[in-house]
């Protein structure tokens, strides 16, 4: 129920993975450059599930990947920029998670995926509060609000909704700004609750007259 990047960003934000490492461009479709950004990003959430991304190095990262850093270069600019890509699987979870219904939404009842989405951000819970801050900023926050955007944007106008543009600002925000907050503890609630109250949240938010 919620949107994607803005339509045609003149750049990218700090530490955005390079248009190839995101699916796009001439290497994309390369099985072997396929092969070497998943080695890469399994390596880093490997490393970060041992110690936090400041204190992972590129030299230790290779080395459980078993490449040189001559290709993790060639790949990223920077362990940043990693981070977003190996996180950026969340966001894709998120934003089909948040649209997995059929028919009138129950706000009553979250779509099925939405809480399993929830209670699998545990195990690299703190990778995603380095690059999710409080309120919904960071890399992956901006990575996250612009995929939900886009993606209620688009479907409010294809259904003739109004305000297309106003929803779906507002669903993209209430969404990263909660899941950012849920994260860092400053909402307490289970896997459960937290996607049942987002849910109910932005089911209002789509109901809201627009005028």
């Amino acid at each position: 129920m919620t949107g994607s990047p803005p339509a045609s960003p003149s750049e990218s934000p700090p530490g955005t993975p390079p248009p190839t490492a995101r699916g796009k461009g001439p290497g994309a479709a390369d099985p072997r450059t396929a092969r070497t950004r998943a080695g890469l990003r399994r390596a880093l959430l490997d490393e970060c599930a041992e110690r936090p991304l400041e204190e992972v190095g590129v030299a230790a990262l290779v080395r459980r990947a078993g490449m040189g850093r001559a290709t993790f270069y060639l790949h990223y600019p920077d362990l940043q920029a990693l981070a977003v890509d190996a996180c950026a699987e969340v966001v894709r979870d998120a934003v089909d998670a948040l649209h997995a219904w059929r028919g009138a939404p129950d706000p009553r009842v979250p779509p099925p995926p939405l809480v399993p989405f929830f209670a699998a951000l545990t195990p690299h819970a703190a990778l995603y509060r380095t690059l999710l801050r409080p309120g919904g900023g960071g890399p992956l926050g901006e990575l996250l609000h612009r995929e939900l955007r886009e993606r209620s944007r688009a479907e409010r106008a294809l259904a003739g909704a109004p305000a297309p543009e106003l929803i779906a600002s507002a669903v993209a925000a209430t969404f990263t700004g909660v899941l950012a907050d849920w994260l860092h503890g400053l909402i307490e609630d289970s896997p459960e609750g937290i996607a049942t109250r987002v849910w109910r949240l932005l089911v209002a938010l789509h109901r809201l007259p627009a005028d």
